[in-house]
Parts: structure tokens; sequence; C-alpha cells
């Protein structure tokens, strides 16, 4: 009779206090408690906390009394400095507990069944969802043992423990990466730099030390992908010990990997012409594609694996998402850009479109979208900050009008485009959803609802 193998222990011994009990958190504290860890839990809502009890988890405020774990897992949402700590957090650092985020945990999981996986990580203000994805598509097109998770999909702590040829592929946030101790990743991406979370971060260098976390612990045979298309990621060059591989989507890179057109490139020629993956428009995607491909090569895949995983790449849902087209007319859900740098890239993408835009605007509105408003044939707002836009766009003699809600929007773009103003029509929203909706998803859901009754209503 075999003799099973002795359960994965890696954490036996070890106290750590969960706080925060969503998507991350609660995957979390189950997965360290399987491996052994002496788990305590806490939500700050009392519904979430009976869903812990139910599943068998010790619930207890870390905050009451003296902290006894010897480390805090804090879910990314919840803030330890800025603009106000939470309680937990507090406590943990009046003790000396360091402050982590799951991903932290699986490394040290990894290293503790002494496999030899590789880690891939990858972040930047805008398109680090669709890079990691890209990342992990070519992975298993080629065969690769591979997982992806983090910012992006399953939680790190819900991965499986990869053999020694795996490879996880990681979306690291600003918030997860300032809680990162002894994680190094093989292969860091920084894909680009511009405003966001700065209530976290408390100011652009706040925000560009976090993410310039995902080069602290890389070692000189390791590789760092390099956005060039901004100032503040080129300067990050200097943040790191391992090789630097510049990408862009627009202006050659020697030594990196670059388009030229839409034509993907490095020092040894073409890799392939983007034209022959859809679901990667615009110069932003072809940085994305860039920075994939520079991945892809540092990981060992051969340029035959990373031209045919680009080409059949699928694409992400509410990132520039081609949902249907109706009577000539392309409708695309690009409700992931919430602020206005995201929206730039979809406009961009363009050369005239019906604009469907609105929401709880950033600091900043659409200002920044000056120089592509030219491309915008008419803009139908939505939500809170409607008004706010609608002067911009006055000023900059865009036609427009308000049009409060999504469902009120959509048939009045689509009849504007279908008069022939534009072939697009496009959802990117440059602002949050909150006002109106749970998140970007929800109101991405939506529009595809709606755009999809449009087009079988033609059919």
């Amino acid at each position: 009779m075999t003799t099973p193998p002795p359960p994965f222990t890696p954490f036996r011994g070890a106290r750590i206090a969960v706080v925060g009990l969503g998507r991350a958190g609660l995957p979390a504290a189950l997965r360290l408690a399987e491996w052994g860890a002496e788990v305590e839990v806490w939500d700050d809502t009392e519904a979430a906390r009976e869903v812990a009890a139910e599943a068998g988890l010790t619930v207890r405020d870390p905050a009451q009394g003296r902290f006894r774990a010897d480390a805090l897992l804090l879910s990314p949402g919840i803030p330890h400095r800025l603009p106000q700590p939470h309680p937990a957090a507090r406590a943990a650092e009046a003790a000396g507990a360091p402050i982590l985020c799951d991903a932290e945990f699986l490394y040290r999981a990894v290293l503790a069944a002494h496999s030899g996986a590789r880690f891939v990580g990858v972040t930047g203000t805008n398109g680090k969802s669709t890079t990691t994805a890209l990342i992990h598509h070519l992975l298993t097109r080629a065969g690769r043992e591979a997982a992806v998770g983090g910012n992006l999909g399953p939680a790190a702590l819900s991965l499986n423990i990869l053999g020694s040829e795996g490879i996880y592929t990681l979306e690291m946030s600003s918030y997860m990466l300032e809680r990162i101790a002894t994680l190094r990743f093989n292969v860091a991406v920084m894909l680009n730099l511009s405003a966001d979370h700065l209530d976290r971060h408390g100011d652009m260098a706040g925000y560009a030390a976090a993410k310039a976390r995902i080069f602290a612990q890389q070692q000189r045979e390791d590789v760092a992908v390099l956005g060039q298309d901004d100032a503040p990621t080129r300067a990050m060059a200097a943040r790191t010990a391992a090789r630097v591989v510049p990408v862009s989507g627009v202006a050659p890179q020697p030594g990196g990997v670059w388009a030229e057109g839409r034509r993907l490139r490095d020092d040894a020629g073409e890799i392939l012409d983007l034209g022959a993956a859809p679901a990667l428009p615009g110069s932003h995607n072809a940085q994305n594609a860039a920075a994939a491909a520079a991945a892809g090569f540092a990981l060992g895949l051969t340029r035959a694996e990373i031209a045919l995983g680009l080409a059949s790449f699928a694409g992400l849902p509410h990132r520039q998402e081609r949902v249907a087209e109706a009577r000539g007319v392309l409708f695309v859900n690009d409700s992931k850009a919430t602020n206005a740098d995201s929206a730039a890239r979809a406009l961009a993408s363009y050369d005239r479109v019906v604009w469907i835009a609105g929401g709880i605007a950033k600091e900043g509105g659409i200002e920044s979208l000056a120089p592509l408003l030219r491309r915008v044939a008419h803009a139908v707002l939505i939500g809170r900050d409607a008004p706010r836009l609608a002067a911009t766009l006055a000023a900059h003699g865009v036609p427009h009008e308000i049009a409060g809600t999504l469902e009120d929007a959509l048939p009045r773009a689509a009849d504007i485009a279908f008069a022939g103003a534009a072939p697009v029509v496009l959802l990117s929203p440059a602002c949050a959803s909150f006002d109106q909706f749970s998140g970007f998803d929800a109101r991405g859901d939506r529009f595809r609802a709606l755009v999809r009754a449009i087009a079988e209503g033609d059919a």
C-alpha cells in the first residue's frame, strides 16, 4: 500500500492575521489555514465576518488588544498609510509586524516546496491586465506549464504550486507592490506611468516608488522589460539590477522590441504584422504586444510561438472589446478606461467615433484629451460629471449632448452613427463608474447587453 505524501504545510507555526475578506482575502485565509498557518480574520462588514466564521475561520479584530500575529495580510483596497491607515495596520506597525500581500505568501510557499517555478510580474498605470493575460496566453499556447492571477483573475493564493518548469504571471497593482518583501520577479514588466491613485501614495513620487518595487528583488540574471513611451517609466532603468529590455509601441528600441507602424519587430527583424492580431488595436496595444514578446523571449519562447500567440489572442472584456457590428457600425466596449489616459489610448485607435463618456471624473477631467477630440464626431455623456465633461467639449467645439444614463445614451449614439457620423460607437468613459454602477465591469456588461439588443433587432 502506497503511503500518501505528508500534507504541504509551509506556514506551520506562523500566525497570520488576514483583514479584508473580499475577492482575495477570504481565499487567502482559507489557503493559509490549509497550509498550516494559525489564521485570524477580520472584515469591517458583519456579513463578511459571518461567511468567514461559517467557513471555520477564527474571527478576531487584530486592532483590539495586543496584536498577536507574525504578519498582517491586508486586502489591497485597504490603506495602511494614506489617506488614513486602517486600525489593523496601525496595530501591526506598532507591533513591528510586516504588512504583506497574498502574492508574497505564494512566493514563499513556492520556495518552501523547493520548486524552481519562475515569476513574471506586470505593472503600469494602463495595459497591465491585457499584457498579463497576453503573456499567459503566449505561454499556454506554446504548451508551457503556467498560471495567471494577482490583480487580474484568481487571487495569488488561489493558485496551485507549479513544478520547476512552471511560470506564474501576476498582475501587480501599486497597492500590492508596496506590500511585498522578498518576492523576486525573474521577469518584471513596467509598462507606463501616469497620475493615478495619488490619494493612496501621496504624490507622483510616491506612486512611482510603489511601482518601482517590482524591480526591488531582481538580480543581474533577471530581466526588466521597460516601456519607453513615457519619461517616468524610462527613468526607472536606474532602479533595477536586472538586464533592461526596452519596449515601445511607436519608436525603434535597439536591444528591445518595438512596433514600426503595425509591424512588431526586434533587432533580428519582424516578429508579426499586428494587423493579424485584431484584439490588439492602437499604439498602446503595440507596446503591450512588444512587452509580452520581450517577456516571452526571456522565458524561452521562440519567434514562431510568440507570433502565433499574439495572433490568436482574443483580448479581455471591457478593454476595447469589439462587441458587435450593426449597419456597418462597430460597437466597442472600453469600460475599463476609468481615466483620461486610458480613454486617450482608445480614441487614438480610431479615426472617427461617436463617443460615450462620463461618470465620476478624475482630477483634471478630460482636458488632456484635447489633441484627440478632433476624432469625436459627437459625444453622448452620462453620469454625475457629465456637465463638467460637456464644458470641456464645448470649449473645444465638439458636438455633444447629455443623456444621463447608459440606457438613454446608447440608442442615441447608435442613431447618430447609423446616420453616417462615424463608423464606431465607443464606450470609453474616462471616468469611474461608481455613481451608477458597482464597477467598470458592470458598466461594460450593461453596454454589451444593450448593444446586442440593437444588433439582434437589426438581424
